[in-house]
């Protein structure tokens, strides 16, 4: 495997409640889902040999130097730790960096650890942050904030693909509905129809509310361990068969934003190594990045389980329900369960972990799955990342 030492499995995972202006610390958020992985996978922190933790910028909780403020509650006193950040992205790189630590050789164990607190009662909107970011010179006269420029990538996509705003509504629908289910989640409505997305309050046209995940807090945690002490634990290991990761320019106006680069190369890179040349087929579980409805649709798209212009026709059809040919956010995704930017990522390897050992409950999809694939992106349109689990 790439010259690499040791297979690498998950071996166990946890999830926090994910909602606006929770109680606990940011610190408390990480053991509780560190705490939660521990205990699924029959291990405690004496087992673990290196602690990889996730987290975006440090203005969102308010605090300098996050990994260090993070690293009791993410169990990492005593023992190396690495803070890993590529924005949204940043919850499925924490596994990919964990994955080097373990394949390695370095560590027998890993506790990945993701954790954001974006509402704090004190602090302005996270928006705020966001208007910080801009190269002083190009950008910063426009005044822009994200909604502004996702808003103009999506107008992009619909006019390149010909898509409906009820085309995109469908993926807010789905994903929703798809949150009942799950134990976690912050924005999940039985009741949600295209109508009711179409009705919401336009953000920046073609953007509404009901087509944006909302503002969260929440942590997620996985145990990642090599081969020996995968087998020694479970009976029911899941692999790590590839990761993949890409980092482009900030300079996004120059870029093709009916299609996402930065994740096809990603995907790319996972495939190679997981041997997949067919993901359409050979993933049987998908969690694609979905902070905003049309995003689902889109990394489908860059992530080669549609071709261009495709998924909106495979969401209509039925195809990414859980019930359907390519199960997709079954878990209800950010748009449904919510979005702490960290810890949402990984929450989506974690759900692919659940549900290859067959342990997502009423969210479990229909086919058996062998498969699965979670996906997150960061920053503008720069950085993607990748993993794919396998049993």
């Amino acid at each position: 495997m790439l010259g690499f030492k040791y297979r690498v499995a998950v071996v166990g995972a946890g999830l926090t409640l994910f909602r606006r202006r929770l109680l606990e610390t940011p610190p408390e958020l990480a053991w509780i889902a560190a705490r939660q992985a521990l205990d699924s996978a029959g291990l405690t922190l004496r087992d673990i040999d290196c602690v990889v933790v996730g987290s975006a910028p440090d203005a969102f909780d308010g605090v300098h130097m996050k990994g260090e403020y993070l690293a009791d509650g993410a169990g990492a006193m005593g023992r190396p730790m690495v803070r890993v950040y590529v924005g949204g992205g940043t919850g499925v790189f924490v596994p990919v960096a964990a994955w080097w630590h373990v394949a390695s050789g370095l560590c027998d164990t890993v506790l990945a650890v993701a954790e954001e607190k974006m509402s704090h009662a004190a602090r302005p909107h996270p928006q705020y942050v966001f208007r910080n970011i801009w190269d002083p010179i190009v950008e910063k006269p426009l005044n822009p904030n994200l909604i502004w420029i996702f808003a103009l990538e999506m107008h992009r996509y619909m006019y390149r693909c010909g898509v409906s705003k009820e085309d995109v509504a469908l993926v807010s629908v789905k994903n929703k509905r798809n949150a009942v289910d799950h134990p976690s989640a912050q924005a999940a409505d039985p009741n949600i129809t295209v109508e009711k997305v179409l009705e919401s309050e336009v953000l920046v046209w073609p953007v509404q509310r009901l087509d944006i995940s909302p503002v969260s807090d929440g942590a997620a945690a996985l145990v990642l361990a090599n081969e020996n002490v995968a087998r020694r634990v479970t009976d029911t290991p899941v692999w790590v068969k590839g990761i993949g990761f890409t980092l482009d320019t900030t300079h996004w106006t120059n870029r093709d934003l009916a299609f996402p680069a930065y994740v096809r190369r990603a995907a790319e890179m996972a495939y190679r190594m997981a041997g997949i040349d067919n993901p359409r087929k050979q993933i049987d579980v998908a969690e694609p990045y979905d902070p905003f409805d049309y995003k689902e649709l889109h990394h489908m798209e860059g992530l080669g389980l549609a071709r261009k212009c495709e998924a909106p026709l495979m969401t209509r059809e039925g195809v990414t329900q859980r019930d359907g040919d390519l199960p997709t956010s079954p878990s209800g995704g950010l748009l449904g369960v919510g979005n702490p930017i960290a810890a949402a990522g990984l929450m989506k390897v974690a759900e692919i972990f659940w549900q290859l050992r067959g342990e997502a409950g009423r969210r479990q999809v229909k086919k058996p799955a062998y498969t699965g694939l979670a996906q997150a992106w960061g920053d503008l349109m720069q950085a993607g990342t990748v993993v794919v689990l396998g049993v």
